[in-house]
């Protein structure tokens, strides 16, 4: 059995600038206001019959939406980008070995990603939720989509058992 999560309806969003390094019009920064979809596949089980208890799964996601909100997501794996610190309160980084930037490191999330497009942010987020989930032993795969806009998005699929 599937159960669903449409973030539109359940306000699993989250806002942030991102860029696409080297790309020609995405490579600038840029934001978007992202909308994460999940669903889940698996047995029901459990005092309640359920596949997965809405609120939990709701939680953990918007916990990660929230974390992602209004900052600037930089991809630290990424092989076209330099991170450097010079303090406890800044982060800078040189992206092509050109384009210099200076931000204060609240504003930043960096994450372990080679890049910050939909794809390599809905593999983040499956990869964050699946940390969360306590009981995985019914489940079957999890499938997370980030949408950079409506009608616009990748997704991930986590399968649990292989």
């Amino acid at each position: 059995m599937r159960v669903n999560l449409d973030g539109i309806h359940t306000n699993l969003r989250f806002s942030a600038a991102h860029m696409v390094i080297g790309h020609e019009s995405c490579g600038k920064i840029h934001g978007h206001s992202y909308i994460v979809d999940v669903e889940v596949d698996g047995e029901r089980s459990g005092q309640f019959g359920f596949v997965i208890d809405f609120k939990i799964l709701k939680n953990i996601t918007r916990n990660i939406c929230k974390s992602l909100d209004h900052r600037v997501l930089i991809p630290v794996d990424s092989p076209d980008l330099t991170v450097t610190y010079e303090d406890d309160n800044t982060v800078e980084f040189s992206v092509l070995d050109c384009l210099e930037y200076k931000l204060p490191i609240q504003d930043v999330v960096l994450l372990p990603i080679p890049s910050t497009t939909a794809e390599s942010l809905s593999v983040y987020i499956t990869d964050k939720i699946v940390e969360e989930i306590k009981d995985l032993d019914t489940l079957n795969y999890i499938d997370v989509q980030v949408n950079e806009g409506i009608g616009q998005g990748a997704s991930n699929r986590y399968y649990f058992n292989e």
